[in-house]
């Protein structure tokens, strides 16, 4: 026992700094790589301009291998410290931080002018590094749970607004012709879906005055229609909300504990072991 001890409390100590943001050193960890990853994506959205690429390449390059680094080592411990790392590999954060690490250095196995082209378009690949924020933010997992809740009424309400699209642009497929440049239903289906969402990008455009009068029907119906997702997304999370509240009592308060079997989190204060798996937590 007093061999596995020392092995034992690093990797816990590890565990609880990576994992958690209820300690000091989980807080600092947090902040630190959310800050690498702030630095990320600027520093892709910079490459992308050409003249400051080439003003600043060397120092985009450098930065960009030391963020590489510190998300690689972020990878190798967050699996040296579950006890089942196929759970985290293969978990939607744990194929995020693949991804996001993986394209700088598969950049080294190209060679030649002619791979140039495909490594442009492997390094948008990091811009992956934006959803690693999402274990950041707090309110993230209640949105998704809203909008999960919400995928059956928003599913009849798109299906509802595809069958309008297709009888509308049928509508002026049959009133303009080709002529107005409503050379066919797919067309037609397409324009009415450009103004239907208000985008309204003026390639096609009605020339009569009965397709001129559906198509102001169309741009009215269309702010109504925006508002409607909206509205239902946002009373699910305001029902999960209240629900989260009314569970969450001061007797019952929930933590950032992470479980080292299972992954799973939101464990309730002084819990000794995982809700989900029955694992013994450390404390």
């Amino acid at each position: 026992m007093s061999k596995t001890k020392p092995e034992n409390s690093w990797r816990h100590k590890l565990h609880d700094i990576i994992y958690e943001a209820d300690t000091r050193a989980g807080k600092v960890f947090d902040v630190i790589l959310f800050i690498a990853i702030i630095a990320s994506i600027i520093f892709v959205m910079l490459e992308s301009i050409k003249s400051f690429d080439e003003k600043y390449h060397s120092f985009l390059n450098i930065a960009e291998w030391v963020i590489t680094i510190l998300f690689t080592i972020e990878y190798i411990a967050r699996i040296l410290t579950v006890k089942k790392p196929y759970k985290y590999i293969f978990s939607f954060y744990g194929i995020i931080d693949f991804l996001s690490t993986i394209p700088k250095y598969i950049s080294l196995l190209f060679g030649g002018i002619h791979a140039l082209a495909a490594l442009r378009a492997l390094r948008l690949l990091r811009i992956f590094r934006i959803l690693k924020l999402a274990r950041y933010l707090g309110a993230s997992n209640l949105l998704a749970s809203a909008i999960k809740s919400s995928r059956a009424k928003i599913s009849v309400f798109l299906f509802a607004v595809l069958i309008l699209c297709i009888i509308f642009g049928t509508l002026m497929y049959l009133i303009e012709g080709e002529e107005s440049g409503f050379t066919s239903i797919p067309v037609s289906v397409y324009w009415c879906i450009v103004t239907l969402t208000t985008v309204g990008f003026g390639d096609i455009a009605p020339v009569t005055p009965l397709g001129q009068f559906i198509a102001a029907l169309i741009m009215i119906l269309g702010y109504g229609i925006i508002a409607v997702p909206t509205g239902i997304v946002s009373a699910e999370y305001t029902a999960l909300g209240k629900k989260k509240d009314n569970t969450q009592t001061p007797l019952v308060r929930l933590n950032s504990q992470s479980c080292e079997n299972c992954l799973a989190e939101d464990h309730r204060d002084g819990a000794e072991y995982c809700y989900n798996c029955g694992e013994k937590l450390h404390i």
